[in-house]
């Protein structure tokens, strides 16, 4: 069974159909989300403005989630760039020469 399913729209002579966010449906979405944020901030900014130190709190957990991708392996950096790990800060330093002491 062969089941080759089209996710694209038929086209109409041709022609494909704008994006989604390219279509003027997404415009006037787009238009009226402005236009409620708008109003919603002038009419409850003492709300807004009193939630904001709150939000710069919660901003703190939600950067170290989504920066460090989890806290699951912090040695194991090289594993997801396709390179080798690193050599140790110890393996690359020069070892003096053993006789050339004063």
């Amino acid at each position: 069974m062969n089941h080759e399913l089209s996710h694209h729209k038929p086209s109409v002579d041709g022609i494909e159909p704008p994006p989604f966010w390219r279509s003027r449906y997404a415009i006037g979405l787009i238009v009226i989300g402005a236009i409620a944020a708008y109003f919603l901030l002038s009419e409850h900014r003492a709300h807004f403005l009193g939630a904001l130190p709150l939000l710069l709190l919660l901003s703190c957990p939600l950067m170290h989630v989504f920066m460090h991708h989890g806290h699951g392996e912090h040695g194991g950096h090289a594993h997801h760039h396709g390179g080798e790990p690193s050599p140790t800060p110890s393996s690359t330093a020069p070892t003096p020469p053993s006789g050339d002491r004063p």
